[in-house]
């Protein structure tokens, strides 16, 4: 006969009392309901069973080799196979620490699930950002007003003047002699002038500059027939390009000057040769700051460092691991596709947001690396928090359906259930119901149970009444599991860490916390026999 759990500690039954709710009804369990520890989790498991380990392992730096050897048939290496652990500051993949850990885990008879190719923190962010110009210091600003002549009317164009030969100069709307925006200065010029550029001479605002510091100038120009020349010079104190030969396509010239006062104007001059000209995108730029590539450009950069990362890998340990968690944590708390931007007065420095620069595509890029360079690996998507929001598992079952929609390789959604005493089983349910539907295998991939997560200051070793509550949420979630995925798209459970205090919300986010299945004793707490129970039961 079941006798009511009495919490120990009046703030416990403080909250029990008045949130008694949130626990699932779990009051009812009875002190003793947890204490079978006799079996091997991998031996009564039906499926894989997997632990978290990470270089240490070799070593056995944490004194939890030995469990893992014992309860666990495959890994997950918790940093060593991702972007930071791997890519080098030039760019080059070292795989000396990955190839060490796998190949001393396969000799134990440990297989390996790849974690992770494609996440947004652990990265050589450093290395990423040095793709981008700008992104590591102080970017370079257009000095230049108006620089696409978009903003006038007519043919008047805003902060630029004609100095010479003003009816030279209109405005052009014609598509193929616009090189971006809308709008860009024709120049018509009926006669040849020799040794006369400044016949017709376009003047641009006057900007601020420093004595002695060097500019850059930028400019697109074409002609209607080959052989066209122009010039660039400054003001007050004149320097001059040499003349440059215009043709019939989109050109960029480019010119540098060494400022010679405090203020600097950039003219055009064009009336050597009789022509007519199309002018677009002026650019003037502090040549010490770095200059901003086009979006363009700068997508190619990103996408081929995601590439050579996700391909890289999956070739390097092609038929030594079979299965990665491909995309990890794509979605932000709130459903949308996790795109930053990098703040560097918030975000780790090992942050970056593939999808900044790529947008929603990275995802369906990394999918199609990964499989183009290992077609028998199994490729799965990895998120966090599925069982507590409904608007987040929602948007990843969509994200998958459109990845299926358009023919992408993916075999598997994992979730990782980073949960606590007080994780709604209902939530639970509706989250392994709607993965299921996806028709794809499901993974518990990263699970762990907070039994404090109010971070309250209580003795987290000594809580008979947590310790059971949390017991019984390992044994619902892998019971809720085992009810509601079907057992062919059951891929297996893998639990992120050993022992209380190594884990990662012990370690890392120093939350006064014991959310694994082992003490820090080694000992085998509840949560190891609710655990025990529910793959004994199944």
């Amino acid at each position: 006969m079941k006798r009511n759990l009495i919490i120990a500690g009046a703030f416990i039954a403080l909250s029990f009392s008045c949130q008694k709710d949130i626990y699932n009804g779990a009051d009812s369990l009875v002190d003793n309901e947890f204490t079978d520890t006799v079996g091997v989790l991998k031996d009564v498991s039906s499926i894989p069973f997997g632990m978290a380990i990470d270089y240490d392992f070799i070593a056995n730096t944490y004194n939890d080799r030995d469990i893992v050897l014992r309860e666990a048939d495959n890994v997950t290496f918790g940093y060593t196979m991702k972007h930071g652990a791997v890519v080098k500051s030039n760019g080059s993949m070292d795989f000396t620490r990955a190839d060490a850990l796998l190949a001393n885990a396969n000799a134990a008879g440990l297989e390996v699930f790849g974690h992770t190719l494609c996440w947004h923190q652990n990265q050589n962010g450093a290395y990423l950002r040095s793709l981008i110009p700008g992104s590591t210091g102080p970017t370079a600003t257009n000095l230049v007003p108006n620089p696409g002549f978009e903003t006038g009317s007519g043919n008047a164009f805003d902060s630029w003047s004609a100095y010479n030969g003003g009816t030279a100069f209109s405005e052009t709307k014609v598509a193929a002699e616009v090189h971006s925006g809308s709008r860009a200065l024709k120049v018509v010029n009926p006669t040849d002038n020799a040794g006369g550029q400044w016949r017709i001479q376009m003047a641009g605002a006057e900007m601020n500059t420093q004595v002695g510091k060097v500019y850059n100038v930028s400019l697109w120009a074409k002609s209607a027939n080959p052989g066209g020349s122009f010039r660039l010079s400054t003001s007050p104190n004149p320097s001059y390009q040499g003349d440059q030969t215009t043709t019939v396509n989109w050109t960029e010239f480019t010119w540098s000057f060494t400022a010679t006062a405090t203020k600097t104007r950039v003219l055009l001059d064009i009336g050597l040769k009789a022509n007519t000209y199309f002018i677009d995108d002026f650019s003037v730029t502090d040549a010490s700051l770095a200059v901003p590539l086009p979006p363009t450009e700068v997508a190619q950069k990103v996408d081929n460092a995601l590439k050579t990362f996700a391909q890289g890998m999956v070739s390097h340990y092609k038929g030594k691991v079979k299965a990665w968690d491909v995309v990890n944590e794509p979605l932000t708390d709130g459903g949308a596709i996790r795109v930053g931007p990098f703040d560097a007065t918030k975000d780790s420095t090992d942050t970056f947001y593939w999808g900044q620069y790529l947008g929603a595509s990275f995802v369906e890029k990394a999918f199609t690396y990964a499989s183009q360079a290992d077609p028998d690996a199994l490729l799965f998507i990895n998120d966090y928090n599925l069982e507590s929001s409904t608007a987040k598992v929602d948007a990843l079952v969509k994200l998958i359906a459109d990845l299926k929609a358009k023919g992408v390789k993916i075999d598997g959604v994992g979730t990782q259930m980073h949960s606590s005493i007080n994780t709604s089983y209902m939530q639970i349910d509706d989250m392994f119901k709607k993965l299921a539907g996806t028709g794809l295998k499901v993974r518990i991939s990263e699970l762990d149970v907070r039994l404090n997560p109010s971070n309250k200051a209580i003795d987290v070793n000594n809580s008979p009444a947590l310790a059971t509550l949390q017991a019984a949420m390992y044994k619902y979630i892998i019971h809720s599991y085992y009810v509601n995925v079907p057992a062919a798209q059951r891929y297996g459970i893998t639990v992120w860490g050993q022992m209380d205090k190594n884990s990662w919300i012990v370690t890392q986010q120093k939350a006064n916390d014991a959310p694994l299945l082992f003490n820090n004793m080694k000992g085998k707490k509840p949560a190891f026999s609710a655990v025990l129970q529910a793959l004994k039961s199944e």
